[in-house]
């Protein structure tokens, strides 16, 4: 990883020159890339290039990963989804996403194995990252998604209260009943029960 920078130079017209440096950021090298994703050079190399053309400095901030994202989901307010999901693919919490956080988190999502998206969807959840779900950030996610999907939510979603639907997964997960989950209930509960899966993954994210 590393930075290199584009050079400006620019003359006024009493002869001085100053130079402008604009930070580029340069990502890893693709062998590297391909191991660390399920994704071939090829791939890499295409979606870099439309990673490149959205964000020619290589980064991304969350304004813009917001604004994209919510091309792919017109139909509703994508803001908070969207917010949450980039704090799940910024590893480092730096506020931006690099081109390597962008891939190892699209790998999982889209190639993962079932342990890998679930861990993926725990981790979305923990919104404090302190490795278990309160009602709370469950009720956070959960109306995201709602608001995400707009008209196109399905039609029992408004049978209940958000909450009422929150509060019962929360009861079947929270298997031992000390008041939050842990990330050995989240995944038992979910290989148990199928509708529980689909219910937490109900809208796996598409980039």
């Amino acid at each position: 990883m590393g930075a290199v920078y584009d050079k400006v130079l620019d003359s006024g017209g009493d002869d001085n020159e100053f130079e402008v440096q604009i930070v580029r950021y340069k990502p890893e090298a693709i062998d590297s890339l391909c191991e660390k994703s399920k994704f071939s050079r090829k791939e890499l190399q295409i979606m870099y290039r439309g990673f490149k053309q959205e964000c020619p400095t290589g980064i991304v901030d969350e304004d813009t990963f917001k604004e994209i994202y919510s091309r792919f989901f017109p139909q509703g307010d994508s803001d908070s989804y969207a917010h949450y999901v980039f704090n799940t693919f910024d590893h480092d919490g730096n506020g931006t996403l690099s081109f390597e956080e962008f891939v190892v988190g699209l790998s999982v999502l889209a190639r993962g194995t079932m342990t890998e998206r679930l861990e993926w969807a725990f981790n979305l959840y923990d919104i404090n990252g302190d490795g278990l779900i309160t009602r709370e950030e469950m009720l956070n996610i959960i109306s995201a998604i709602y608001e995400l999907m707009g008209r196109f939510c399905d039609p029992s979603v408004y049978e209940n209260t958000t909450r009422d639907h929150v509060e019962m997964v929360f009861k079947k997960m929270d298997l031992n009943k000390d008041g939050v989950i842990s990330l050995d209930e989240f995944m038992d509960s979910c290989r148990k029960d199928e509708n529980i899966t689909k219910g937490m993954s109900m809208f796996d994210t598409v980039l």
